[in-house]
């Protein structure tokens, strides 16, 4: 079944709670209360209404409506339990993995798909090898056909869960069968203070709940996964906690990686290190001893980050990311990456505020051998004069990329693109760089383009509009410059949605032939356009036209 929206949740609950009799009137806005704190979960609104069908006065009831979980966590039957065990105890191996993944994070929260997905990637989860991203979104769709999982944001064309949550009763699901050590071991570890010494130290996990900052870095720095001892483990290892851990997670602290930097080398076999809450001024060397790590997120403060070249040590990797403090016009980290970087063979997501990559090395000890990531999928954000046909050749199956960068030297380095024949999404931020003058020097393959700062002419859309599978255009800020966009060709036949986020545009002559095939138009900030053709009544596919923060004139129009 689905989640109820409100009326159909208030309806169950007066249902059940009422049956046959009259509704007071002094019940029915604390019952409505109520029913929206179940969440639309069918098996919670009838638990909770039919602990209360005994129950008539208005204290009892606002005592339940403060605290709805407790109740039906309390419930003597255990309905809720048993019927969400049902359906938890029905899933596959893989899917059980999958969803009890959600509970090492805090209940409630809303969690990035990609971010979601590449940790069950790196934690072993996915059976296929050859499709990993493909697997993992069967999983994720599975686990939300079943109404165990909620897809909160999709992406604009509606294809792709872009964030998504469990409700709080899964949530609670999760922890307890975590709690079980049947698949993986949760542990918390925490800092402890002896004889003025301080040292980590690793304790059962607490499950996370919404606590202040302050009060959890006195519990928590780190979450950690370990195997069950009957699992994948040596009699002799099976008392060791580090050999046990294959996840690090950081919590909320924003504490100095000194507190971790000298435990690393002892978990051996680590998989997953996820330090994205805590600060560093340097790539931490100690982590190249981890030679089974496959996720690794940093956090860097300072505006370069250089990696060393034994980074190579770490083939095993498959996701890599570095965040840092955006600003609005320049990332504010730079990492540059050494030629053995090239030698990551199972690399597959590279997700930096802006990157150098060397060129692809020619060849290689057995006998000219061309190395190049053939297992990348997705780069963020690639410098724009690292784009040379040495590097473009390395990564020929990427199938998502961003280009970030300020002018170049070349002239034509962008028409480098044409050999990425995987090529599906493209982002160009900031990038000041002579864009090809054929349409045929993209791939062809391209579905996506999300131009932004770019300051191109908007004739130079006529260019954009011949790629002959382009589905989605965004145009953000400083994509265009000028006031006025005249399409001058018939183009866009497949562009179903288009996005125009522009403060400068003003007048846009376009008809019908200019975008055949639309479906759904979306207008953001665009304070100085007065009017949307009015030949796009003739676009029959047309479904939705969505303006934000635009004229009033606008929507009249």
């Amino acid at each position: 079944m689905d989640l109820m929206g409100p009326n159909e949740s208030w309806n169950l609950f007066k249902s059940v709670a009422f049956a046959n009799e009259a509704l007071p009137s002094e019940l029915e806005t604390i019952g409505k209360r109520i029913a929206e704190k179940c969440h639309g979960l069918p098996l919670t609104i009838v638990v909770v209404a039919g602990l209360l069908k005994s129950k008539r006065a208005i204290e009892d009831w606002k005592s339940v409506a403060k605290n709805v979980k407790s109740l039906v966590t309390n419930d003597p039957d255990e309905r809720c339990s048993r019927v969400l065990g049902l359906s938890y105890n029905h899933l596959t191996s893989d899917l059980k993995a999958c969803l009890l993944h959600f509970g090492i994070f805090r209940e409630d929260s809303e969690i990035p798909v990609k971010k979601l997905m590449r940790s069950w990637m790196a934690e072993g989860f996915l059976k296929l090898e050859n499709d990993l991203e493909g697997e993992a979104e069967k999983c994720l769709q599975e686990l939300v056909d079943r109404c165990l999982v909620l897809a909160c944001k999709k992406s604009i064309d509606g294809t792709k869960i872009r964030s998504c949550k469990v409700h709080d009763l899964i949530h609670d699901l999760c922890v307890r069968e975590i709690q079980r050590e049947n698949i993986f071991i949760m542990n918390d570890i925490v800092l402890e203070f002896d004889s003025g010494w301080t040292y980590l130290s690793m304790q059962k996990m607490q499950p996370f709940k919404c606590r202040t900052k302050i009060d959890y870095c006195h519990r928590g720095l780190f979450r950690a996964l370990l195997t069950p001892v009957h699992r994948q483990l040596r009699d002799h290892d099976s008392n060791d906690l580090l050999k046990q851990t294959h996840s690090i997670f950081s919590s909320f602290c924003n504490l100095p990686i000194n507190f971790l930097k000298s435990e690393l080398i002892h978990f051996k076999l680590l998989k997953v290190l996820e330090l994205r809450y805590i600060e560093i001024d340097h790539f931490p060397v100690e982590i190249l001893s981890l030679i089974w790590l496959r996720y690794l997120s940093l956090l860097c403060h300072e505006e370069n980050l250089d990696i060393p070249p034994e980074i190579c040590r770490l083939w095993n990797l498959q996701t890599f990311i570095v965040q840092g403090q955006q600003t609005y016009i320049v990332p504010s980290v730079l990492v540059t990456f050494p030629e053995e970087i090239w030698g990551l063979m199972q690399l597959r997501h590279l997700k930096l505020p802006r990157f150098n990559l060397p060129d692809c090395p020619s060849g290689s000890v057995d006998k000219g051998r061309h190395l190049d990531f053939s297992n990348l999928q997705t780069i963020s954000y690639l410098s724009l004069d690292c784009c040379t046909k040495e590097v473009i050749m390395g990564i020929q199956n990427v199938k998502e990329l961003g280009i970030r960068g300020y002018e170049t030297d070349s002239n034509s380095i962008l028409n480098n693109l044409v050999h990425l024949q995987q090529l599906e999404k493209l982002s160009f931020i900031f990038c000041f760089a002579h864009f090809p003058a054929s349409a045929k020097a993209f791939p062809a393959t391209l579905k996506k383009l999300k131009l932004e700062s770019t300051f191109l002419s908007w004739l130079y859309l006529d260019i954009i509009a011949e790629l002959p599978n382009l589905e989605v255009l965004k145009l953000m800020g400083f994509a265009c410059d000028g006031e006025e966009w005249t399409p001058n060709v018939r183009g866009f036949t497949r562009l179903k949605i288009l996005l125009i986020e522009d403060y400068f545009l003003e007048y846009w002559n376009a008809t019908d032939d200019n975008f055949p095939v639309l479906e759904r138009l979306v207008l953001n900030k665009c304070h100085n356009l007065k009017e949307i053709p009015i030949e796009f009544a003739e676009i029959h596919t047309l479904q939705l036209i969505e303006l934000t923060r635009c004229l009033p004139k606008l929507g009249e129009s």
